[in-house]
């Protein structure tokens, strides 16, 4: 965690036990004379009921140590899950918001240029004419939210992502309606029928009956969580 005179960058938890260690640092800061550690009880002396100790460093940021810190940013940066959002209409807008402060690398593929304009400016941004050749060079391990204007070209896509067994996760707006009608032109289509196990569709499941695009966007990017952590305890 980064504690300036004014401001915060990350954190160690919350609660009380972090306004001790904030309280501490801009003490330092300002010149008063602390102890480099600090040795903290989780328990009734601050008001907390966790149990056990936890044990606290310090230290002024010099440039070894703001290295240190970028090397790990970029580290970090680079091992962050790869999330592909295919549409950028009502619903890929709002999912594109909700992925953008997560530690997610997100990129946004639509065939209408008009599309792209609005999107937030950490998402990378796509004008392609055959979104489904896409599929072929994503990253193993990669998301793929499927949510166009055309249901022909969901279908496209989700064919080339389900022929990935690598992939983490391949689902497609939608409902029980269109998910037969994908598998009967899958099976047409000469798909394998087991693929179907690895579709999500509806993405957001069917239990919150609202399609507000935004409340959509919470429930996709919650089921996706799920999804990218248990790939990655798995594989």
């Amino acid at each position: 965690m980064l504690v300036s005179a004014e401001a915060l960058w990350g954190t160690i938890g919350g609660g009380q036990f972090e306004f001790i260690a904030i309280e501490h640092a801009r003490a330092m800061l300002a010149g008063e004379r602390r102890e480099t550690t600090l040795d903290v009880p989780l328990g009734p002396e601050i008001g907390q009921c966790c149990g056990g100790r936890t044990l606290l460093h310090f230290r002024p940021v010099d440039a070894s140590v703001a290295a240190d810190i970028d090397k790990r940013l970029r580290t970090e940066e680079e091992a962050q899950p790869t999330v592909y959002l295919f549409g950028a209409g009502h619903v890929g807008k709002a999912i594109a918001a909700a992925l953008s402060p997560l530690p997610l690398s997100v990129t946004i593929l639509e065939t209408r240029l008009e599309e792209l304009a609005g999107l937030p400016a950490d998402v990378e941004v796509r004008h392609v004419a055959m979104p489904e050749a896409a599929i072929a060079e994503l990253p193993p391990g990669s998301a793929v939210l499927i949510v166009t204007h055309d249901h022909a070209l969901d279908f496209l896509i989700a064919r080339e992502a389900l022929a990935r067994p690598d992939l983490a996760y391949v689902g497609m707006i939608g409902s029980a309606t269109k998910r037969a009608t994908f598998a009967h032109w899958l099976s047409r289509e000469g798909g394998e029928k087991s693929w179907l196990g690895r579709l999500v569709l509806p993405i957001g499941g069917d239990t919150v009956k609202d399609k507000r695009p935004a409340v959509i966007a919470a429930l996709v990017v919650a089921e996706l969580l799920v999804a990218l952590h248990m790939f990655r305890a798995t594989a």
